[in-house]
């Protein structure tokens, strides 16, 4: 259930669902449907419009307000910082930082950031992975190298998605202060999928972008950098449409 939820949301993002689309519709088009070419070009141009930093800007501007990032100044006690899972590139020929995807790094930096800041607090890594390699003990590794004690951090490794996470960390956070560090396209379904394991979570996120910095010169040229984002923001909302979509079949799911 798991894979295929995750091969169903794959092909949901824009690339693979305009991308087929076009080649569907040309296929189309050598059979005589000139409807088809019309749409195949027209998905194109679309997939195009995506990956300009202008459009992109458009789609994220009002979903990375800066209330999410983490201010120090507001929180003078925090007992629980959680860094939830994100890419990795398994490689045991590399170091632990270096199978860090960028996501993943960005997280677990804001993660020992607070650490060092609460002396006290309990790091949390989180998220599984593949070919034997986790998420967490990637980001484990990595946090001790940078000066991290390790009797002060706690490895989640069986999660493969949000929800598990919050399920599986719920027993340890609930009642306690606890800082989430994730990515701040993530940070409203994490959130979410927190609060309705009766966790109450301040929020510390990653990943900002603003496209509106860069120069008109940049602004209409397609990048993989802006495609990469819009993804990022597809994938959040029909992970929050699957969210309610369980949630109205069955009221207890998530």
């Amino acid at each position: 259930m798991f894979v295929i939820k995750k091969m169903i949301g794959g092909l949901l993002m824009p690339l693979p669902l305009l991308g087929l689309f076009a080649c569907l519709m040309i296929l189309l088009a050598f059979k005589g449907r000139k409807s088809a070419l019309f749409l195949s070009t027209l998905s194109l141009i679309v997939l195009l419009a995506l990956s300009t930093p202008f459009i992109a800007n458009l789609i994220i501007q009002n979903n990375e307000p800066a209330s999410l990032a983490f201010n120090t100044l507001k929180h003078p006690k925090i007992e629980k910082i959680v860094v939830l899972g994100c890419d990795i590139n398994p490689n045991p020929a590399l170091s632990a930082n270096n199978q860090l995807g960028n996501c993943a790094l960005t997280r677990l930096v804001e993660g020992v950031k607070l650490a060092k800041h609460y002396p006290n607090a309990e790091l949390i890594v989180s998220g599984g992975g593949y070919q034997n390699i986790t998420n967490s003990g990637l980001m484990y590794q990595t946090a001790i190298s940078l000066g991290v004690n390790k009797s002060r951090i706690f490895q989640n490794p069986k999660a493969m998605d949000t929800g598990e996470e919050a399920k599986l960390l719920a027993s340890k956070l609930v009642d306690f202060k606890v800082a989430l560090v994730t990515s701040v396209l993530h940070m409203p379904r994490a959130k979410d999928l927190f609060n309705a394991q009766g966790i109450e979570v301040i929020t510390a996120a990653t990943d900002y972008h603003n496209f509106a910095a860069l120069p008109w010169s940049k602004q209409f040229i397609p990048n993989a950098h802006a495609l990469l984002v819009v993804t990022q923001y597809s994938h959040e909302v029909v992970g929050n449409t699957w969210i309610s979509l369980r949630r109205w079949i069955d009221p207890e799911a998530l």
